[in-house]
């Protein structure tokens, strides 16, 4: 703990699960360290295309195809010199699984479609997944979809228990394209937005002179 009272409060990354109909908190993952970067990449909607209208030029279909990676690391190092039980006994299995299982249905999902199977029912509809937010502040609160998940476990305790850890994480942010304006995703994905058009109004910008030109030809 630092010794300093007035430094300020490390604010951590992390996903947060909730229930798509109630917004009901099911589950809170904190990054144990932030990542050093982050990164996004943007795959614009457009409706001019080569050889289409040329009036369609200007004009967007919606917002653009936002996805975003991070790299996190999980190392149980600093629990297990205290020997906390936990870290002791199991490593880093808690903090995966609670990663792993946002990309699998429940074990009670696939009994109770395995039930309907059995008797008989020809349409099993897909099961639905909790509603995964990604959060980096309170500027970035996003409804995303983990397209993307990788672990690499670099180190074990003597039982094989794995106590480091690096994990990749690709997500693809929710919109009211994918979801609508009347889900909840579709609503954090507005507000998520509207922060974005807000920050933008606080950039001053600059001149014309800046760039080099006085007046737009």
């Amino acid at each position: 703990m630092t010794t300093f009272p007035n430094s300020p409060k490390l604010l951590k990354g992390g996903l947060v699960l909730i229930d798509p109909e109630t917004a009901m908190v099911q589950r809170i993952i904190a990054l144990q360290y932030n990542p050093d970067s982050l990164s996004r990449s943007f795959q614009i909607k457009g409706v001019g295309t080569e050889g289409g209208d040329r009036s369609e030029a200007l004009r967007l279909k919606g917002p653009p195809v936002e996805t975003i990676k991070v790299e996190a690391e999980l190392d149980a190092t600093d629990q297990l010199e205290f020997a906390e039980a936990k870290a002791t006994t199991v490593g880093i299995h808690p903090q995966l699984a609670a990663l792993e299982t946002i990309v699998y249905p429940t074990s009670g999902q696939l009994l109770a479609n395995n039930r309907l199977a059995q008797a008989g029912k020809l349409e099993i509809a897909p099961m639905e997944t909790p509603l995964t937010l990604f959060v980096w502040s309170k500027t970035r609160v996003v409804p995303v979809r983990l397209t993307e998940f990788s672990v690499t476990e670099e180190a074990f305790d003597p039982a094989l228990n794995p106590i480091r850890a690096k994990v990749s994480l690709g997500m693809r942010v929710l919109t009211v394209d994918d979801v609508g304006f009347s889900h909840k995703a579709g609503t954090l994905f507005m507000s998520y937005l509207q922060v974005k058009e807000q920050l933008a109004a606080q950039n001053q910008g600059g001149s014309l002179n800046v760039l080099g030109i006085g007046a737009i030809p």
